[in-house]
């Protein structure tokens, strides 16, 4: 191997290959996790907050593997839908109760960032799993998960924020970056690629009222658990299903619309729905910062 590698937002020279495959060739009864967490490692590959990044490994040593560039060991156990498997007290017994009225009539609303409060996001996955058309696997890498519950404790939305696209041409064109300056500040970026209110729930203007309020606080609460905050939000709105109300609503431009190609179409002959691109500036120096 001659040419440079981008891998998982990293460059990999020859050097860091044969290094890889030397630490999976000296360790042959590691498991891919203790691999993935060697390379981190190794690579001093942290976040903001000195967290070593072993999932963006493992799955940057996955990519190799698919690839052709290291063999990896077999898997030891297979990958299950988590989310899906584990069973939350109450999943199957959801309160159909209708709740509905304004948002002055239902009483006090509270907002709540979940990812670390394992009954709470168990809960949240559980209603994704159950009730949002796309389903609920889980989220990898720098996440945030918002519940949003009335007086009862009753959970009535809930929204995650994750790994934004790796390219998008409407957006990239909004931001007017370059690919490189893309490669460095992409982890500035989140995408809101869940946002589900239950299918109980009826309160006109719900939705936009809960964007507003957690977009508010979504840069301060991702620096508070990652160690850096976010300047630009981004959703995929499938165009055949929604019409983007709430966004608009909440002040999210439309940036314009995908090519039709999912993340995974490497060979371009992969269709898939045309989405409308939204874009939500959480800082006014957003495209200074990601420029640079």
């Amino acid at each position: 191997m001659s040419e440079t590698l981008m891998v998982q937002g990293r460059k990999l020279e020859a050097g860091d290959i044969e290094r890889v495959r030397q630490i999976v060739a000296e360790n042959p009864s590691w498991s891919r996790r203790r691999l993935s967490q060697a390379v981190a490692a190794e690579w001093n590959w942290r976040n903001a907050c000195g967290q070593l990044k072993d999932m963006a490994a493992r799955s940057l040593l996955l990519k190799l593997h698919g690839r052709g560039y290291i063999e990896l060991p077999a898997r030891r156990q297979r990958p299950t839908n988590r989310m899906g498997r584990r069973q939350w007290s109450a999943a199957s017994e959801w309160d159909r109760t209708p709740v509905s009225g304004t948002l002055g009539s239902v009483g006090r609303l509270a907002i709540r960032e979940v990812s670390a409060q394992d009954a709470a996001r168990e809960q949240c996955a559980a209603a994704l799993a159950r009730f949002h058309y796309l389903g609920w696997g889980g989220a990898v890498g720098e996440n945030l998960l918002y519940a949003v519950t009335n007086e009862a404790g009753r959970l009535l939305a809930c929204m995650v924020f994750g790994a934004p696209a790796w390219k998008c041409g409407a957006r990239d064109a909004f931001i007017g970056w370059s690919a490189e300056q893309r490669q460095r500040h992409l982890h500035r970026i989140t995408n809101n690629s869940r946002f589900l209110i239950l299918p109980f729930v009826a309160i006109p203007h719900l939705a936009s009222w809960t964007l507003g309020q957690v977009l508010q606080r979504l840069s301060a609460d991702w620096k508070q658990k990652y160690g850096h905050t976010v300047l630009l939000a981004e959703t995929f709105v499938d165009r055949e299903r929604f019409r983007g109300t709430c966004y608009r609503a909440a002040n999210w431009i439309r940036a314009g619309a995908t090519a039709g190609r999912s993340r995974q179409d490497r060979f371009h002959a992969l269709r898939v729905p045309i989405k409308d691109v939204y874009v939500y500036p959480l800082d006014r120096r957003f495209r200074q910062e990601l420029s640079q």
